[in-house]
């Protein structure tokens, strides 16, 4: 695939306090990788606007977040999410980044685009900055196909070890929005039974046990996952690539590989070209150990080229 990187360089001025797991050196891994690859990155610098933050989330929120951007210092919106003076910024243009990269995918520019940025969001419900998370920028993106872009139907998947329960909070009231997890279970933030299914029947939870390694997940995937993706025929395809299933990752407990990880994105490469013309939108979430998570964006990167 035709596949390029957003990179988001505010990502780098987002700080939680020292010791937190969600931190710049994430942004400097997944850019090596990315260099490393071979693929060609593009800086962005582009915010994402009220109206585009408003598709998702209640105004309450977002007004929370502007509000609490501190000057100095640190603050905390709850015991895991933090924001900085860089904060608000980073977010902003994470999820500006996000909205370019549907542009570009629908525009013909590249049939594949990655953004690297942080923090990441799917854990950010309508109501509620949560997980690390300020803003929902994948489900952000996805409503931007919809209402901006007038598409009928787009697809969020998470492979993030983490459920996207905010993406999913969101989405389980949206019919033009399916979205599908796979995901360690039961681990933060505790959500995502395989029962939940949404008003509209358009949410799929895959759940795995503690020590799933690559093999079991790749089979679920290819007999969950794409049969659902070929009954939506999504018009644009959108992941959140949470590296942090790696069995390398100290968050959480899955064992896949930097193999793995090059298997699952020609298997999305796949699905966008048969099922969604093409247009594949990947979006950083989790990944906390760094030496995995610049090889598997590299393994990532090299099979979307490749795909």
């Amino acid at each position: 695939m035709k596949t390029r990187v957003l990179s988001v360089p505010a990502s780098a001025h987002h700080h939680p306090p020292a010791g937190h797991p969600e931190r710049a050196e994430r942004f400097n891994a997944v850019l090596a990788g990315a260099r490393s690859s071979g693929v060609e990155i593009v800086e962005w610098d582009g915010r994402a606007d009220r109206a585009s933050l408003v598709r998702v989330h209640v105004p309450e929120h977002i007004d929370q977040v502007f509000e609490a951007s501190p000057v100095a210092g640190e603050v905390a919106l709850d015991a895991d999410t933090h924001m900085s003076p860089g904060s608000l910024e980073a977010a902003l243009q994470a999820a500006g980044a996000a909205i370019a990269a549907v542009d570009q995918v629908l525009d013909g520019e590249a049939e594949a685009v990655f953004v690297a940025a942080r923090p990441p969001g799917h854990h950010a419900e309508p109501d509620r900055a949560m997980g690390f998370c300020l803003f929902n920028t994948i489900a952000i993106a996805a409503m931007h196909a919809i209402e901006a872009r007038g598409l009928s139907a787009a697809a969020v998947v998470d492979v993030d070890v983490h459920h996207g329960n905010g993406t999913q909070a969101f989405a389980e009231d949206e019919p033009r929005l399916s979205f599908t997890s796979l995901h360690q279970g039961w681990i933060y933030p505790g959500t995502g039974a395989a029962h939940e299914t949404g008003v509209y029947g358009n949410v799929l939870n895959v759940v795995f046990e503690a020590g799933t390694g690559p093999e079991a997940w790749l089979e679920r995937f290819d007999a969950e996952v794409l049969p659902k993706l070929e009954n939506d025929r999504p018009e644009v395809l959108l992941v959140s690539v949470g590296f942090d299933a790696h069995a390398d990752d100290p968050l959480a407990g899955l064992a896949l590989t930097d193999a793995a990880y090059g298997q699952i994105a020609a298997r999305l490469a796949t699905a966008a070209r048969k099922f969604s013309h093409s247009r594949l939108v990947c979006v950083l979430e989790g990944g906390y150990d760094c030496h995995a998570l610049e090889r598997s964006t590299k393994t990532f990167l090299d099979a979307l080229v490749a795909g």
